[in-house]
């Protein structure tokens, strides 16, 4: 890779880790328009890095004190922030479970610019629809055990690429009668052992297999994730409530065509 490569596949990773526009149909456009290869196991173990510590970083005061809440749900203690560690442990279960059982599937079938094209145009009128008969009445401290396990198996959903996992994940929450932000803010908490999880796998074949990679460039990959993964989910919940989903909705829609066309015209 070149430090031009290497910046464009950094900040589509931190970027679209978090916004609900799917990262799988972004990362299939610079190799369409530009013809370039690969970027390699350690790359994307580098950026998956990036994204985890920026969401991390962001939500650092939420995760020590659901940590400190979980510990004490263990004595018999609860609160809403031990149920809510509770319920995104819970709520990860779904995703492992599909992904273990439909990855090789996956690999196979899912990755075609059509079934992509087909996610992104699909989900993007779902939350759409989500955002416009959202009712709003619930905050985050009102979720319920139903709520996250529901929200859990949307997200097993983003497993097929292009579907998006935080616009999944959100749309299932608005579905649900969830604020806006309690939406958001539980979909980045969910990430955080999901985008963990799929880090370490990467982590452990790329142990196996071994790399010549060239570390400056992945940890400058990992530094530009981080920074643009922080700033997308600062301003995303800065903006949220002002603008809501269309922007990403008509940003889906326009993507979806775009990809077909590439497909219907190579």
């Amino acid at each position: 890779m070149d430090w031009l490569q290497v910046t464009i596949l950094a900040l589509i990773q931190g970027l679209t880790e978090f916004l609900p526009i799917s990262s799988s149909a972004h990362l299939i456009l610079p190799s369409q328009l530009f013809g370039w290869e690969d970027q390699g196991l350690a790359f994307d173990v580098g950026v998956h890095v990036g994204t985890l510590s920026a969401v991390m970083l962001y939500f650092r005061k939420d995760i020590v004190t659901m940590i400190g809440a979980w510990l004490n749900s263990l004595r018999g203690r609860m609160s809403p922030e031990g149920w809510l560690a509770w319920y995104v442990a819970l709520a990860t279960i779904p995703a492992v479970a599909f992904g273990l059982a439909i990855n090789d599937i996956i690999d196979v079938y899912g990755r075609s610019i059509l079934v992509i094209a087909g996610t992104t145009l699909i989900f993007g009128a779902l939350l759409w629809w989500a955002d416009v008969n959202r009712t709003e009445v619930r905050p985050l401290e009102k979720i319920t055990l139903k709520d996250a396990m529901i929200i859990g198996v949307a997200q097993a959903v983003a497993l097929i690429p292009g579907t998006s996992r935080s616009g999944i994940t959100i749309t299932a929450a608005l579905m649900l009668g969830l604020e806006r932000q309690a939406a958001a803010r539980f979909s980045f908490l969910l990430s955080i052992p999901v985008i963990l999880g799929a880090g370490m796998l990467k982590g452990k074949e790329l142990m196996e297999t071994g790399t010549d990679a060239q570390w400056v460039m992945v940890a400058g990959g990992a530094a530009i994730a981080a920074v643009s993964a922080y700033s997308c989910i600062h301003l995303f919940l800065k903006w949220l409530d002002r603008i809501g989903m269309l922007p990403f909705v008509i940003y889906r829609l326009a993507l979806g065509v775009a990809l077909l066309a590439i497909y219907f015209m190579a």
